[in-house]
């Protein structure tokens, strides 16, 4: 499966949640919002959303500033 994570291609070999991915990617301290497609996926459906190839995922993470 091919997605774009932020970006950048990315395959996998299996159809993995969201939530797998973003453990697959050793971020899953980091990110804090998830939008597929442009759409807002919220943190408790993480483990249960199955992105489909040739999916874009936008995975954010907040930082303080000032």
């Amino acid at each position: 499966m091919t997605l774009v994570i932020n970006g950048e291609i990315k395959e996998f070999d299996n159809s993995f949640s969201l939530q797998d991915i973003i453990t697959n990617l050793q971020i899953e301290n980091k990110v804090m919002a998830a939008a597929v497609n442009m759409n807002i996926v919220k943190k408790d459906d993480w483990s249960n959303f199955i992105p489909k190839n040739d999916d874009k995922i936008e995975l954010l993470q907040f930082v303080g500033g000032g």
